[in-house]
């Protein structure tokens, strides 16, 4: 019987084979990663970005075209913005304390006030407060705490940013609104050269004495005949209207005393929400006649009633 071969392999063996193989590999893949860096030649990487002057003229043309088309105004603008927006936002907030005493202190300066104050008036008025309480409070941070001042110290900081900060802002915040002042004109619209008449009269027939016509009038008192469905040619006829009407009625009832009518082509104005036409004539009673209007609106009505125009467009008048 033959006799085999005997192999003989123990474990440090085993190992150090292992090892060896390993660091085999690793030493391959290493130069194959450090290869592929230099894959390309340095004249290559020379060539690849290098330019002629041609191209570099045309890059520095573009560049500086690039820089004259943008919009700097625009910039400045959005700059300038985000500035003042900044500067809003920056608002001092005042305690609730402060905007309460800052409240009452000017509606006791408004109503030191007369009754007919106008617009006007009283923003000078607030104005004037606001530079008292400014001054004041300028001479409440210059004294140590425990000084006679009406204001605790960190109270007059703050608001003494607040007072010199945007004045509309600061109104705003404590609630303070004054409505703009409004201030009417009149609109000579007669062509150039031409003197005003002396006497004006309504269009159409002229107005029997008995209805006692009055130009830019509009008298008060409960419609017996509504003119927004009673149209009528003439200011003489809507008057016959309402003798007619005052004629037929029978014992006990409304008699019409007073008419008005709309002579303007482009109808009349009136406080309320009807539009009034051209023609429009309205038949009325009262006891006692009483006027709305009379020639002009008032500068005060005028005010609150910004569609108000200058002159009264009624005609109107008391037969009985």
């Amino acid at each position: 019987m033959a006799r085999g071969v005997k192999w003989g392999c123990s474990y440090k063996k085993t190992t150090l084979i292992v090892c060896s193989v390993n660091i085999v590999i690793a030493l391959y893949v290493l130069r194959s990663i450090y290869g592929s860096l230099y894959l390309y030649s340095n004249d290559d990487l020379v060539n690849a970005v290098k330019y002629t002057p041609d191209e570099i003229s045309k890059m520095e043309e573009a560049i500086r075209i690039r820089r004259t088309s943008e919009p700097t105004k625009l910039k400045k603008l959005v700059k300038q913005l985000k500035v003042e927006f900044g500067e809003r936002d920056a608002v001092v907030e005042l305690p609730a304390g402060v905007k309460h005493n800052l409240t009452n202190e000017i509606i006791q300066r408004l109503r030191s006030l007369s009754g007919n104050a106008s617009t006007s008036e009283q923003r000078e008025a607030v104005e004037k407060w606001r530079n008292e309480k400014l001054q004041e409070v300028k001479q409440s941070t210059n004294l140590k705490k425990g000084g006679n001042s009406t204001f605790l110290q960190e109270q007059a900081g703050t608001l003494l940013r607040a007072l010199e900060s945007d004045w509309a802002v600061l109104s705003e915040n404590i609630g303070l609104w004054i409505p703009a002042e409004v201030t009417n004109s009149e609109h000579d619209d007669r062509p150039e050269g031409q003197e005003e008449q002396e006497e004006e009269n309504l269009p159409g027939p002229p107005v029997p004495q008995e209805c006692h016509a009055e130009l830019h009038t509009d008298y008060d008192g409960v419609a017996v005949r509504w003119g927004l469905t009673h149209h009528k040619e003439s200011a003489a006829e809507c008057c016959q209207a309402c003798l007619d009407h005052a004629k037929r009625a029978k014992p006990g009832e409304v008699q019409c005393n007073i008419w008005v009518y709309c002579p303007a082509e482009n109808g009349c104005y009136s406080p309320d929400i009807y539009e009034h036409k051209n023609m429009e004539c309205w038949l009325k009673y009262a006891e006692k006649p009483k006027l709305n209007f009379k020639d002009r609106y008032s500068e005060a009505y005028r005010n609150s009633h910004p569609n108000a125009p200058v002159v009264v467009p009624w005609a109107a008048g008391v037969v009985r």
